[in-house]
């Protein structure tokens, strides 16, 4: 636009004047149709665009007096430590190597157990830790695994405990499930015995292993309907250990979570059944959330 193309200062002002005359006349018409509930007119039945103008918050309003729910393990870490590994089946000369667990020395690993039918515990444990990592990322949780089959083996008993504690873990689960004699039944939950001598020393750690276990079984429990185990820990669910290489040399709280016993026909049934499973990974979740949140 040119500078000769614009109009005068006293028509900018008359025009501006007509214009804030015209919008009052509109709001008062508004206010008159509104107070008679807008009938009469041809434009009785059309949407009240004004009304609902007027009476909605914009976006902007509500959204900046909303307060943002944090997610309730935002900052924490949970390492998850499948048992066992599926290539451990083929690499059994490495799996034997003794390895050092504070106390004395164990097996780097073992192939684990498996049902009747030929499920095997690594197979389980992999399930079941990666349903367990899901819902804890919903809850905003750092988790962290000890391998995820991506290797051929292992990895040994003393670097899972290594991986936990370079990770400052929160909590550490190690997901198992156990291979009794036929008739035992249930789930228990290993905690960390009070363990020093080498490179172990679980005094630190002893306490809140088993304030996270208490929290896992009971929510175990309520989540599978099934029983704490009814030949190891007494009916508590609860049994303490200090020949676990993974726990004897955690510097984090940790614990041992066996869901059942693969080799009882009853167990079994639960433990490859892939709804029971989604169960045993919510209640174990469920354990370490409010264990987390205290």
């Amino acid at each position: 636009m040119h500078d000769d193309d614009s109009p005068s200062p006293a028509r900018r002002r008359t025009a501006a004047l007509a214009t804030a005359a015209a919008l009052i006349a509109a709001a008062a018409g508004w206010l008159v149709w509104e107070t008679t509930g807008g009938t009469g007119g041809p434009d009785a039945k059309a949407p009240r665009r004004g009304a609902a103008t007027a009476s909605a918050p914009s976006t902007a309003a509500s959204t900046a007096g909303a307060v943002p729910t944090a997610a309730p393990l935002a900052g924490k870490v949970v390492v998850i430590d499948p048992g066992h590994n599926p290539g451990n089946f083929t690499h059994t000369r490495e799996i034997a190597a003794q390895v050092d667990i504070g106390t004395n020395r164990k097996e780097c690993d073992t192939t684990g157990t498996s049902t009747d039918a030929g499920y095997t515990e690594a197979a389980f444990t992999l399930d079941v830790s990666h349903r367990l990592r899901t819902l804890l990322q919903k809850q905003g949780a750092t988790v962290t695994f000890t391998h995820d089959a991506d290797r051929p083996y292992g990895p040994c008993i003393d670097e899972r405990a290594r991986i936990g504690n370079a990770a400052k873990a929160d909590a550490v689960v190690s997901v198992h499930a156990d291979g009794s004699a036929s008739g035992n039944r249930g789930f228990h939950v290993i905690l960390p015995a009070l363990v020093k001598g080498g490179g172990a020393d679980t005094a630190a750690i002893v306490g809140p292993s088993r304030a996270l276990g208490e929290h896992i079984a009971a929510r175990f429990a309520a989540a599978t309907g099934s029983a704490p185990s009814n030949y190891v820990g007494g009916g508590t669910g609860l049994d303490v250990r200090k020949d676990l290489g993974g726990l004897n040399l955690s510097t984090v709280p940790k614990v041992f979570v066996e869901c059942g016993n693969m080799r009882d026909p009853k167990d079994a049934a639960l433990l490859t059944d892939a709804a029971w499973r989604q169960k045993a990974a919510s209640g174990i979740a469920d354990g370490i959330s409010t264990y987390l949140r205290g």
